[in-house]
């Protein structure tokens, strides 16, 4: 489950540089929940085919990342705001005692 969330991050970041096709059996796959077999149907491909696709966005998502890391940062950024903002809560705490 976690490696879905993070790759569903991953996609709200770098989604526009995959191909149609490539966002297609994403979201089927991973919005949809539709299984391979269904999907192969759908695409008139084997179910191979969808599998290998879908491996290679998966890869092709975290290079996108490794090589912008726009996730990564977000992710910093937003740590470092919540420790700033805890730090500001326990003075106003401390004031109040």
């Amino acid at each position: 489950m976690d490696k879905t969330i993070y790759l569903n991050n991953l996609y709200d970041y770098y989604q526009g540089l995959l191909t149609v096709k490539q966002q297609q059996y994403y979201e089927d796959y991973y919005f949809e929940n539709l299984s391979l077999s269904e999907m192969a149907e759908n695409y008139k491909v084997s179910r191979n085919a969808v599998y290998n696709q879908l491996k290679l966005v998966e890869k092709r998502l975290e290079e996108f990342e490794k090589i912008l890391g726009l996730y990564t940062r977000k992710k910093k950024i937003a740590k470092i705001l919540n420790n700033e903002i805890k730090e500001k809560e326990k003075k106003e705490i401390m004031e109040l005692l």
